[in-house]
């Protein structure tokens, strides 16, 4: 439902191009008449302000390549809280589990948020313990070096606003702990009984969902810049095939880069067919 007050103009004034693009580009909105104006509503803040972008600065040729992100990066930081709040608190808690865990270097910390407990003989258990559940998604909060810690970061910043800016925290939410589960669970069954961590399933998770939903239903929020999808897939194959272990980067966690790539362009084939029937 659009319930978002983006602009209001003359009565006389021509908005086809402007409502032309805002379809092709899927953001949902619709005009009403207001006391002699028309008004165009929208259905979230972020896709309110592209419409004033488009409607200041013109809107862009046919063949042009669309605004892409730019209202996330106009939001102020209290925008920013208000309207990607499971982005901001996942980032946050990620630092903080990386400063309690000395990023990787605190062992008795770092078996707090593994993917199974520690036995009383000191190794980690073979098998789940369901009672202590949280751990089938903590170990996405889990970094070993700063590295490791500001890719992942930056790239769940990157692929998690735009998500939630264009679905909603809630749906973000529930994509973010159904690709650490399915990421966590696919690493654990190929490992076994290792410490493993990080956002990364989760990330490839975003980015498959991304890159499917767009290519099935096309909109502002999910056009990503030219080469990420290739360049994401590059370095997975890189990691698949040992290269980038061998270069010095420690152990890569695989299953959970395959796992979450899987599941997240399922999530968003499923999503992006639906949007598109609609």
């Amino acid at each position: 439902m659009s319930k978002y007050r983006a602009m209001h103009c003359r009565l006389d004034e021509d908005l086809s191009q402007l409502t032309g693009f805002l379809r092709r580009q899927g953001v949902p909105h619709r005009i009403t008449e207001e006391r002699g104006q028309q008004v165009v509503w929208t259905r979230d803040e972020a896709d309110a302000e592209l419409v004033r972008v488009l409607y200041a600065e013109g809107v862009p040729q046919q063949e042009a390549r669309p605004l892409t992100a730019r209202p996330v990066r106009r939001l102020n930081w209290k925008q920013l809280l208000r309207h990607v709040p499971v982005t901001l608190t996942v980032l946050a808690m990620t630092a903080v589990v990386a400063l309690l865990t000395g990023i990787g270097s605190n062992i008795s910390a770092i078996v707090l948020f593994s993917f199974v407990p520690v036995t009383d003989t000191g190794y980690l258990a073979t098998e789940l313990d369901l009672q202590q559940w949280w751990r089938l998604f903590t170990p996405i909060f889990l970094h070993f070096g700063w590295l490791h810690l500001a890719f992942n970061a930056l790239w769940y910043w990157e692929l998690g606003r735009r998500i939630e800016l264009r679905s909603g925290s809630l749906w973000l939410l529930g994509l973010t702990l159904l690709f650490a589960l399915v990421s966590n669970l696919a690493q654990w069954i190929f490992s076994g009984a290792v410490l493993f961590g990080g956002l990364s399933g989760v990330l490839y998770g975003l980015l498959g969902y991304c890159w499917l939903y767009q290519m099935l239903s096309p909109n502002v929020h999910f056009d990503l810049p030219k080469g990420v999808v290739v360049m994401m897939l590059a370095w997975l194959v890189l990691c698949l095939s040992g290269v980038v272990t061998m270069l010095g980067f420690g152990a890569i966690a695989n299953a959970a880069h395959v796992g979450g790539l899987l599941i997240g362009c399922a999530c968003g084939a499923i999503a992006g067919g639906l949007q598109r029937m609609r």
